[in-house]
């Protein structure tokens, strides 16, 4: 249980549709390590989330925590650490909106991408019981941008105009807002 590598662009892992993680290892030792090992790299890294596949653990699991609500996207509801097992997301309205999304499999880049901004989230949380949640807005994108992971694609797999990707410091310099 430690701090893991997390893969970059390239690596075929990151381009594979994960596997289901069965529901009856859930509380296992390898899931508690998995998860573990989750938690300490997604701190250590400074994100928000982080997909097993991201660590080379090619099974649908991710995790999320949003534990300041000042980021550069303004005030966001924050969300303790939390494991999704399974997940799966259904769009509740089509309307999407767009921020700018980075990545730790994409060090140094950012990327503009438009997504669905009202979704349902169904999974199976650390101790195997059924669970839904409700998302929109900034929140909305974070859970799609995870869970893209568990079915090998990145958000520059989604990026509408090349001319709004670049390296994180071109984003700071050229498209934040001043305030």
């Amino acid at each position: 249980m430690s701090v893991q590598e997390i893969i970059r662009l390239g690596h075929p892992t990151l381009r594979q549709t994960a596997a289901p993680f069965p529901l009856e290892k859930i509380q296992s030792a390898e899931f508690e390590e998995l998860v573990d090992d989750l938690r300490q790299t997604l701190a250590d890294s400074g994100g928000i989330g982080l997909a097993a596949p991201q660590i080379n653990v090619s099974v649908q699991v991710a995790v999320i925590e949003i534990s300041n609500p000042k980021t550069r996207y303004g005030e966001v509801k924050t969300l303790p650490f939390t494991v999704f097992v399974n997940p799966v997301i259904s769009v509740l309205d089509p309307a999407v909106a767009g921020y700018w999304e980075g990545c730790l499999s994409v060090p140094g880049m950012m990327g503009f991408v438009e997504r669905p901004q009202h979704i349902k989230v169904d999974y199976f949380d650390d101790q195997g019981r059924e669970q839904t949640m409700e998302l929109s807005g900034f929140l909305a994108t974070v859970f799609q941008h995870e869970f893209d992971h568990l079915y090998g694609h990145l958000y520059v797999d989604k990026l509408l105009d090349p001319k709004l990707f670049c390296f994180e410091e071109e984003y700071l310099k050229f498209h934040v807002d001043p305030e």
